[in-house]
């Protein structure tokens, strides 16, 4: 299956990947997939979680499988013959999701995608992060780190990395937080707060954080009000990359520091970042490692 997966850097699109689970579709980034094999039943592990199949080891890496029929409850028979693994790397892990059928690739805009709103995504406790309609299909995104970090909390953010960084003094700088997942929007708001910062703005995505830059610009006081802005790189309606871009090119922003905080921040994702001027990238688990990062650049800010 063919694939452009390295999309010009900020068009504010992406590709997508639509499967099946039991009757219904599923999408996922294609950035996030290695590969897609057929199904072989994996190797049970005594006493894993009842989501976990087992580990595959196709090559020289062991993948852990997870069966996402139990994972999102949908009945099915396993079909040895026309089963499939759509193996993924995120947040520096490889795990193979099981899955049905895998129908193709849709390249399309993240406006494009709907984001479900409270009845759905209530306290963060859905895996759908959107919704796309394509061909009459409704086509579920799926919240992979979220199905991930249910089944092995220890993969997620943890807050015992802020508890390492020892006793720190009280910041005000205010920062701008850009993140779809309203649980891990708690989870680094917390943890940001935890390490003495408690000027948090956290946005639902790239639009809304682009429209708050934009209304604080149009005030002239962009800079009095937002020292820093984190953002995710997956996001409906407008991504972490594309508010790079945004922000970067504008001559009355670019003098803000971008962090890009992403499950996604691998090799091709960060020259992606590099060539839109993010000052920092980082891989999502890093929690402690943001809060450094961000020190850095909210002195060298003061400095400058």
């Amino acid at each position: 299956m063919e694939s452009k997966i390295l999309l010009e850097s900020g068009t504010n699109e992406l590709e997508i990947l639509e499967f099946i689970v039991g009757e219904n579709h599923y999408g996922i980034n294609v950035a996030k997939i290695r590969e897609i094999l057929p199904y072989k039943r994996p190797t049970p592990i005594p006493n894993s979680h009842p989501c976990v199949e087992g580990i595959y080891m196709p090559r020289d890496t062991i993948i852990t499988v997870i069966d996402l029929n139990k994972s999102l409850a949908v009945p099915y028979v396993t079909n040895e013959e026309t089963d499939m693994f759509v193996v993924t790397n995120f947040n520096k892990l490889n795990v193979a999701f099981h899955v049905q059928t895998v129908c193709g690739i849709h390249r399309v805009s993240w406006a494009d995608i709907s984001k479900p709103d409270e009845s759905i995504n209530d306290a963060g406790r859905s895996v759908a992060t959107g919704f796309l309609k394509i061909n009459g299909r409704l086509i579920v995104i799926l919240d992979f780190e979220k199905i991930v970090t249910d089944i092995s909390p220890e993969t997620g953010l943890r807050m015992s990395d802020i508890d390492a960084l020892g006793i720190r003094q009280r910041n005000n700088d205010p920062i701008l937080i850009a993140e779809d997942s309203p649980l891990l929007g708690k989870l680094i708001h917390d943890s940001l707060t935890k390490a003495g910062y408690t000027q948090l703005i956290v946005t639902n995505n790239g639009q809304e954080a682009y429209d708050f830059l934009c209304q604080l610009k149009k005030e002239k006081l962009l800079y009095e009000n937002v020292k820093c802005v984190i953002t995710d790189i997956e996001m409906p309606q407008m991504d972490g990359h594309h508010l790079t871009k945004l922000i970067k090119e504008d001559p009355e922003m670019n003098g803000l520091p971008v962090i890009i905080f992403s499950s996604l921040v691998n090799e091709d994702m960060r020259r992606k970042g590099e060539l839109l001027g993010a000052d920092a990238q980082l891989s999502k688990p890093e929690i402690g490692s943001l809060v450094r990062v961000l020190d850095e650049i909210i002195a060298k800010y003061h400095n400058s």
